[in-house]
């Protein structure tokens, strides 16, 4: 026996998520509940949101964290990122100050749960928007990061593990030490 999913509009979804205990996602009329972040999850959240933050003093873009919503209309999606870079002035959905449309970086945090939706379906919709430069994805049981980049020939891929320095974000000029990106993280043994 199958079982029906209750198909809501992007509208009552909004006013749903208004009223709501917990964020939710929207994707194309179906609401999917997030789930919470780990300990290490929320240290690498803060250490991207300070390291971004500082290296970005004085340059005309500003991190966002994951309690601003995205809207991605080709998709009928709208989510949550960990963190998001807008370069200049932010783009707003249907003048609402909570849902924004132009990151040029987007950056998760992966999960058990959901690494295989952010490496592949989600990574997709992210590339339908225009600004949008680099996806970073970090791996919060071990240090390795992939970091897929726009060329003017498609996506360059490139993977950082523990012997690695820093990430180089070419759309913002900046480098990232992935130590200082790790610091305070433990990983469990075995």
């Amino acid at each position: 026996m199958q079982t029906q999913v209750k198909r809501v509009t992007p509208e009552e979804y909004l006013e749903l998520e208004r009223k709501a205990d917990v964020r939710s996602e929207y994707r194309d009329g179906e609401i999917i509940q997030m789930t919470g972040g780990s300990a290490n999850h929320n240290t690498i959240f803060i250490n991207w949101c300070a390291l971004l933050k500082v290296q970005l003093r004085g340059k005309n873009a500003k991190v966002f964290g994951g309690d601003l919503r995205l809207w991605i209309p080709d998709f009928q999606l709208y989510t949550y990122p960990d963190v998001m870079v807008i370069q200049g002035a932010p783009i707003f959905h249907d003048d609402r100050k909570d849902i924004v449309t132009n990151p040029s970086l987007i950056v998760e945090v992966l999960s058990k749960s959901t690494q295989e939706y952010d490496r592949s379906e989600k990574f997709k919709m992210y590339r339908s928007i225009p600004q949008f430069q680099e996806y970073i994805l970090i791996n919060q049981y071990q240090i390795e990061i992939e970091h897929y980049a726009k060329t003017a020939e498609g996506w360059l891929f490139k993977d950082y593990e523990a012997n690695a320095e820093s990430i180089s974000l070419r759309s913002l000029e900046l480098k990232i030490a992935i130590a200082d990106l790790y610091e305070g993280v433990t990983f469990e043994q075995g």
